[in-house]
């Protein structure tokens, strides 16, 4: 072990971030989440190279780690996708973490004794709330790198749940520390939840007015510098945690909702901001999994009563806890299959912020905190491995994946222009009048800009003979006519880039 001198810190993360990303590119090709290679990176180090234990550190970069998580999350939401699922979403985003929570901790009072730990049930509770909530950081990398879509609206929903359920459990988290460190002691369980419905309330309506804001200023300050762009969407992004926390409001709520308005409506500049942040959240996830994987005390982990209790944590939060949250919150959704169901209990997972969430009980120097650190980190390397590695395969076995075409065409194209750009590919519908270009009847003020063919990109003319499998670049003033045409035609799969 050795202690990193300031020359050497830049070097040290460059070698960190360069092995993060090559653990990244082999745990795609294994079908496992990046993130927990980038965890098993950052262990890696702090096992023999890195002296490493400042909570407070971790639990600052995790916090700014998340807001960007959070944020690009509600930035790439579509609200015309979530619109249909938008109820049973909030509910296991709210009564399912608070069910997860209560199950689990039941489980850990009935459980730790048998163990040799002696647990209360607030202490308990305080574990499991911790662990209450799916991770935003796992679910969104996880379901957006595999280009695999999903049947009955789920991606939509496991994205809108793990995008804003960390607030309940942040705050479940916090209220379980003010009372187990007994400032939170003296008041009574309906002024606590009182102070969590404001939360949840001053939270949700700062964030949708610092959105606003946020896209009022971007689309009238008229910068000459397009990067600038990026950086002030930062400050709003930074001020609306802030601010929102210094009014008693919940700022991860605040982050999310932010996110959500600006990427729901018409951006300057939108396209670079989404490029921009794309990467910067990468970046962010990989420095947050690395953080935490240096944090943890790896001997103390692999302790025999410590393994034990948290790989029981942990598989019974995958076998029972989980599945019987979701059961009870989804009761009321008939639209839902069992398969369905299932398989949003199924992609619980725990990933970053749960450990991020267990630095909170170490900064307030809890009882047992050392353990709940521990037993949270174990609990999360497991759901990692089990679930994380079988999103896709499950929604295979299940029935519930297809195919998600991937776009040919990559436009960016200023905002002010109102045109609709689709994408088509050529079937025997459409040769059924003819197989040059000229034979397809399209409604006035529409064009085929491009033609892909087998890799190869090309300006078509009028004579220019269409083959099967061609995928057409379309541009229209009249989308609604072209709209007509295709179902005429017998065009079904129809991709709209704009």
């Amino acid at each position: 072990m050795f202690n990193l001198s300031g020359e050497h810190i830049v070097l040290v993360g460059a070698l960190l971030l360069f092995v993060a990303v090559m653990a990244g590119k082999v745990a795609y090709r294994f079908g496992a989440p990046a993130l927990l290679l980038f965890l098993g990176v950052g262990m890696l180090f702090g096992w023999d190279f890195i002296t490493f234990n400042s909570a407070e550190l971790t639990q600052f970069i995790g916090m700014v780690a998340l807001c960007i998580i959070l944020f690009t999350g509600g930035m790439d939401t579509k609200f015309q996708e979530i619109k249909p699922i938008i109820g049973p979403g909030l509910v296991l985003a709210t009564f399912g973490v608070i069910l997860t929570a209560l199950i689990l901790a039941g489980f850990i009072r009935f459980a730790a004794p048998w163990l040799g730990f002696e647990l209360s049930f607030p202490m308990s509770l305080l574990l499991a709330a911790t662990m209450s909530s799916t991770d935003s950081a796992s679910v969104f990398s996880i379901l957006r790198s595999k280009k695999q879509g999903l049947r009955e609206r789920l991606r939509p929903l496991l994205e809108l749940e793990s995008g804003s359920n960390d607030p309940m459990a942040y705050m479940l988290t916090m209220l379980m520390i003010g009372i187990l460190s007994n400032s939170g002691a003296q008041t009574g369980i309906g002024t606590n939840l009182f102070f969590v419905l404001v939360q949840l309330v001053v939270g949700a309506l700062s964030g949708y007015l610092i959105g606003r804001a946020a896209v009022w200023s971007i689309n009238r300050i008229h910068l000459e510098n397009h990067s600038l762009y990026s950086v002030l969407l930062l400050a709003f992004i930074f001020f609306s945690f802030a601010f929102t926390d210094l009014l008693r409001g919940n700022g991860y709520l605040a982050v999310y909702i932010a996110g959500l308005v600006v990427g729901n409506h018409r951006l300057t500049q939108k396209r670079t901001l989404t490029v921009f942040f794309d990467g910067f959240t990468w970046l962010m996830q990989i420095v947050m999994f690395l953080m935490l994987g240096l944090l943890v005390n790896t001997r103390d982990l692999i302790r025999p009563e410590v393994l034990l209790l948290g790989g029981l944590v942990g598989l019974f939060l995958i076998v029972l806890a989980r599945p019987l949250a979701v059961l009870l919150c989804l009761a009321p959704f008939r639209k839902f299959s069992r398969k369905a169901r299932f398989y949003v209990s199924w992609v619980g997972l725990r990933g970053a912020v749960p450990i991020l969430f267990a630095t909170y009980p170490l900064m307030a120097r809890i009882e047992h905190a050392d353990l709940l650190f521990n037993v949270v980190f174990l609990s999360t390397i497991l759901s990692l491995v089990i679930q994380g590695t079988t999103v896709s395969g499950m929604a295979n076995i299940l029935g519930l994946a297809f195919e998600e075409r991937e776009a040919s065409f990559e436009v960016n194209m200023h905002e002010d222009i109102t045109s609709a750009l689709t994408e088509v590919e050529v079937n025997e519908a459409l040769l059924a009048t003819g197989r040059s270009l000229k034979d397809i009847s399209l409604p006035e003020n529409t064009l085929v800009m491009m033609i892909c063919r087998e890799g190869e990109y090309f300006v078509p003319q009028g004579k220019t003979e269409l083959l099967l499998g061609d995928k057409l670049l379309v541009i229209s003033d009249r989308s609604k006519e072209l709209e007509s045409t295709y179902r005429e035609i017998g065009i079904d799969d129809v991709m709209k880039l704009r």
